[in-house]
């Protein structure tokens, strides 16, 4: 796939298709891999992305139990505050 550059203010840059970023899931920010010869467009996750539905689903599954009892029963913990 050919895209040109273009001039964007004093910079220059490239439009990617919409159907690319849907595809690629590209929203805000991309990541960019320099190598040698080429340049990577990675799309820019973020950071814990997903776990409120894994979290809900595993809460809906009981799967969210202690496996070990709490070990801090009989610590003071307001010597930590």
């Amino acid at each position: 796939m050919d895209i040109s550059v273009m001039h964007i203010g004093n910079s220059k840059g490239i439009r990617l298709p919409k159907t690319l970023l849907e595809k690629y899931n590209i929203t805000d920010k991309v990541e960019l891999i320099l190598k040698k010869d080429y340049i990577i467009l990675k799309p820019k996750l973020k950071p814990r992305n997903g776990w409120e539905n894994a979290f809900r689903k595993m809460h809906e599954n009981g799967d969210d139990q202690l496996l070990d009892e709490d070990v801090f029963e009989d610590d003071i913990l307001e010597e930590w505050s």
